[in-house]
């Protein structure tokens, strides 16, 4: 199959396991965002009550065999897994999960992300045995990512579990940070130093910077990752990865609902665009004339490879 050429790496979000063969027929770079959610709601148990009655191995046994189907059908191309980031209503959803979860008057900015990994740490250990049986059998394009990270210290117990679990042992493994939260813009050199690489989130970037609830209607035109002070936030965390040598890419909604922002993304150093799939041949014609015009084409900057 014919590969892309561009010196940006051009990536797909992936939610649905059961279509990874068909977007790996594709001439992409390979999974710069596997969603958890899909699988986590396909279980349909809260992790907790899983433990509690005794079904761990359910939970690890499911997520690896989906896991290892994206990993298989892109192999070698890296597929970068974000661990789940499921919202306290969407937990409470799952069955027990009214026995696990409190009522938060906005999810959106609750017990989410790392702050869950630090609380409920033995759910977060199931995600991470799963990685490494996936990794363990021969699928080392696997790559572990870590949303929503509010504070390095977060950030380095999370790091101090994967190590546990063995994952810093396995040959090549990356362990990669989502930057969806204004800490992660002003402070961004204390966390990289925990990480092989950084994944920009767009949507909750815009949403944070901006003070604007994404979901809310009455303001949804002046939410625009467009803005000065977005494009800033990105700026800085591009230049900041740039500096250690370490890839920085994006994978929220800003490239393929605003091609025209791919020129500024690569003068900003961005070593990789995932998008989503019906949105990559557009978005692969945008980053070739944009590395013609800019005089980069056919080198390659630093990946998740």
């Amino acid at each position: 199959m014919k590969r892309l050429h561009t010196q940006t790496q051009i990536l797909l979000n992936l939610s649905v396991p059961e279509l990874a063969a068909r977007y790996a027929e594709t001439r992409c770079d390979g999974v710069g965002l596997m969603r958890a959610e899909f699988l986590a709601l396909s279980v349909g148990v809260h992790p907790q009550k899983l433990i509690a009655d005794g079904g761990a191995e359910k939970f690890v046994g499911f997520f690896a065999e989906n896991l290892a189907k994206v990993a298989q059908a892109f192999f070698p191309r890296p597929v970068v897994y974000r661990t789940l980031d499921l919202k306290s209503n969407e937990y409470a959803g799952l069955e027990g999960g009214g026995d696990y979860e409190q009522p938060e008057a906005n999810p959106m900015l609750g017990f989410r992300g790392c702050s869950r990994y630090m609380e409920d740490t033995e759910s977060f250990r199931l995600e991470l045995r799963a990685v490494k049986r996936v990794i363990d059998s021969g699928l080392s394009n696997v790559k572990l990512m870590l949303p929503f990270v509010r504070f390095p210290r977060e950030l380095e117990f999370c790091h101090t579990v994967v190590g546990e679990e063995g994952l810093l042992d396995s040959p090549g493994f990356q362990l990669w940070m989502m930057a969806e939260v204004p800490s992660n813009i002003l402070a961004i050199d204390e966390f990289l130093p925990h990480v092989s690489g950084v994944s920009i989130g767009s949507n909750d970037l815009t949403q944070l910077i901006l003070g604007i609830d994404r979901d809310s209607q009455q303001l949804a035109n002046q939410s625009d990752m467009r803005d000065p002070a977005v494009l800033a936030g990105i700026e800085r965390v591009a230049k900041a990865c740039r500096a250690r040598g370490l890839p920085v890419s994006i994978c929220g909604d800003a490239p393929s609902r605003h091609p025209e922002l791919i020129e500024q993304l690569i003068m900003f150093g961005l070593s990789s665009i995932s998008v989503p799939a019906d949105a990559f041949e557009a978005t692969c014609q945008v980053v070739e004339e944009v590395e013609q015009r800019l005089g980069l084409a056919g080198r390659k900057a630093p990946a998740a490879t």
